[in-house]
Parts: C-alpha cells; structure tokens; sequence
C-alpha cells in the first residue's frame, strides 16, 4: 500500500513509525513532513498541511491508497471531505464532525444539549456583553476560550478582573487570534488531575488508548507560559478503571451518540481532555485528532497494528475488532529551543547517537535538512524522546539518559517530567 500523511510534527513522526510496522506498507508520503521524519518517508516540503487542493492532486495522481490526516487545521478546513471525493479513503473526521475542536462553542453547546459533564459556561459575541459579565457575575481564576483554532495559543486563564478584561480585549477587539475570536467561551475554572484520553472511533464504536498526562508549562514546577507540550507519560495514574468506566458511561458514549444526533457521526481519533474534578469527570476540550505530545508515549504501546485499526475506523469495522496494549509505561521528554514559546533561534545543528537503547525512539518534531544533508533546529519543540518500560521510573530513567545524548545549540527541557504522576503512583 501506498500511505499518505498530512503533517509535519512530532505526531505525525510517530503515526508514520507505527504504520511502517504493516508488512503491506510499500511508501509513505509526508505533506510536508520534515528533516527527521525523511529517514521514514518520502517528504513533500513543497505542499503544506492546509494546502487542500495539492494534497488531493498528490494523492491521485501518486496511487495513494489510503491517507492519514493528523492536524487540526487541514481537518477543519475539510480535507478528508475532499479526498473522500476524490475516491481516497482516509483516517480522520469530516469538516462537519472536526467543528467538535474547531468550534468550542460548538463543543460547549453539544455538551449544554445532550447533558455530558463540562463547566458552567456562557457564549458572547460582543466584547462590550463578555466586560459586563465579567464585572458583575464572574468568580476568579476563570477560563476565557476563543471560539475558534489558534494553534493551541487560544486559551486564558485570567486569575483577577484585570486579566479577565485584557483577555477579551485581545481575543475580541485585538484579534490576536484573528477570526477565531470573532466568539469567545466564558467558564468556570474547574480543579483536578487533568487527564488525557484518545480514543478510535468509527462513529459508533469506540477504543480508548491508554490514558496519559500532559506537561504544558514550560519551566520545572508547572511555571512559565503554556506550551504546547514538554513532555507527556502514560498511563495516567489518576485515570483509575472506575473513572474509565465512568467516563465510558458519562462522556465518550454519550458524546459519540450526540455527533450522530446532529447529523455529524465522528470518525477518527477524538481526544478527551478531561479534569477529574471533586464532582466526577468533567471535559474541558474535544480534539478532533490525535493529541501532540501524547501521541508519542501512547502509540508505542499499541501492539496492534495501526494502519489495521485506522482501515477498521474507515471501513465502521472497528467494533469488530480487537486492540490490544503491550502494558507498561512510556515517557517523553521534549527539547525544545531556548526562549521556546517566545522567540528563539533556528539552524542549530543536531546530534542524535545511533547508539540509543531499543525502548528508546526519538521522534523529529521541529527540524530540517538544508542541502549539506546535516539535520538542524527549525522549530520551537525539536525534538520528543520517548522510551517505554516496564515501570513508569524506568520509562522516565531511559527517556531522560537518551535525552542528555542528544545534542544541539540551546537545548531546554523540563526536568521534572512524571513527577507528578509517581507521586500519585505512591499515593
């Protein structure tokens, strides 16, 4: 089979690591991949992610006999409708079904409908309404969303009346995130573990993977900007089997039973990011795709094939299928570009050792080859080394042994990845 991949990051190197598994896998293409992930694929720097109409075109006249769209833009922006139309089947939701992270409020007013658990919320499409609620009704801290995608940027958590106003001012009249604060979310500001969960879903049935936590701060101790991602572990030590079972019950069948209700059945990987409140489990975002870092410590311990599985989805087989998880831990530690999420500098060369231990991988998140063929920096997240074990400490022991032996001008990584998950482990 010929594979194409629409992305270019961390996530989509290790979708592509995973289906290279399938024996029946003759090429895949990457639109428009990057430095490290030409070591596992043809890349096509030429074509970006939301290039809709070259991707199509590369498809068919490249004998692409199935394609994977991992990004959020291109979903958004109907991609897989397009390559549906052209005769190619793919992984990953319809325009219409992917408007459930393209749209929080959407997302916000499905869950309100068909009562799946969320924060108390309220929807404003005028800055002037937003200001007055904030002044008379609004408790702090509190979460203030843009409407629509913003590179994950899009979310604020004001913690006074002060930096509530800013927020609006700079979503709404600013435009800091152009049209997709055309609409912003007000809601409550819940507390709990956070809890990562993808799932396969062909519509009907649906697959969680394995559970995992995510690291967005980019200093040690949870401090510093939000990012998008430092670092992920999984399984998640808080997402006990009482709470899937809950989540199963409450959330991740009630939601799926809610995109077909409105005409809009979901096919594809949906992420739950959910928080563990005192109340019970509570969403606080959909992604209409597989999460970036999350990605690169649950894939590795799928024992099932991926591409089996994606064809399943496609096919609305998956219910007929079973997936099955090697155990054990995995553990990514990203490195990043000094200054990362602000500015910072590229065109840095990289040393990976060829040497590294089998449970180790390196995924390419943010690199490139220049044409001396020498892998350097070009992005704000590098690189994700991700190593499985058998325990979670060993898992983090191996990521971060192969993390000091990689190399390159102002590298920055978190230190303290997993730290909050073996504490609830002792706990």
């Amino acid at each position: 089979m010929n594979l194409l991949v629409v992305g270019g990051g961390g996530r989509e190197h290790a979708i592509i690591k995973k289906l290279k598994e399938n024996p029946t896998v003759e090429t895949i293409y990457a639109l428009p991949g990057n430095g490290g992930i030409a070591q596992d694929a043809v890349c096509v720097p030429s074509i970006g992610a939301k290039d809709i109409a070259k991707i199509v075109d590369f498809a068919t006249s490249h004998s692409v006999d199935f394609a994977v769209v991992a990004p959020d833009d291109p979903l958004a922006l109907g991609c897989v409708d397009r390559l549906h139309e052209a005769g190619i089947p793919c992984f990953g939701p319809v325009a219409r079904a992917a408007r459930i992270e393209s749209s929080k409020v959407f997302a916000k007013n499905l869950m309100r409908k068909y009562g799946i658990p969320t924060a108390r919320y309220e929807v404003f499409g005028d800055p002037a309404k937003a200001l007055a609620y904030l002044r008379e009704t609004a408790c702090f801290p509190i979460v203030v969303k843009a409407d629509g995608l913003a590179l994950g940027k899009g979310v604020l958590i004001p913690q006074n009346l002060q930096e509530a106003e800013a927020a609006v001012k700079s979503i709404m009249e600013d435009k800091a995130f152009g049209d997709s604060g055309n609409e912003i979310v007000i809601e409550e500001f819940l507390t709990g573990p956070e809890v990562s969960v993808l799932a396969f879903t062909d519509g009907t049935a649906i697959v969680p993977m394995v559970s995992s936590m995510d690291h967005k701060r980019a200093g040690d101790g949870d401090t510093g900007p939000n990012t998008g991602g430092m670092g992920t572990v999984a399984p998640n030590p808080c997402y006990t089997p009482e709470v899937a079972a809950k989540c199963m019950e409450k959330i991740f069948l009630p939601t799926l039973a809610a995109m077909r209700a409105e005409g809009c059945p979901f096919k594809g990987c949906l992420y739950f990011g959910l928080m563990l409140t005192p109340d019970g489990p509570r969403v606080i975002e959909y992604n209409c795709r597989f999460g970036d870092p999350e990605t690169q410590v649950v894939l590795p311990l799928l024992k099932t094939d991926l591409l089996t599985v994606m064809l399943a989805v496609e096919g609305e087989t998956l219910g007929e299928l079973q997936v099955e998880w090697t155990g054990g831990s995995a553990a990514c530690v990203v490195l990043a570009s000094q200054g990362y999420p602000g500015g910072y500098e590229t065109g840095k060369e990289i040393t990976v050792p060829e040497d590294l231990p089998a449970n180790v991988t390196v995924y390419h998140a943010g690199d490139k080859l220049p044409e001396d063929g020498k892998l350097v920096t070009g992005g704000g997240r590098v690189l994700g080394v991700t190593a499985t074990g058998e325990t979670l400490s060993a898992a983090l022991e191996a990521a971060y042994a192969a993390a000091e032996r990689v190399t390159f001008d102002g590298k920055y990584l978190r230190r303290d990845i997993g730290q909050r998950a073996l504490r609830a482990l002792e706990g």
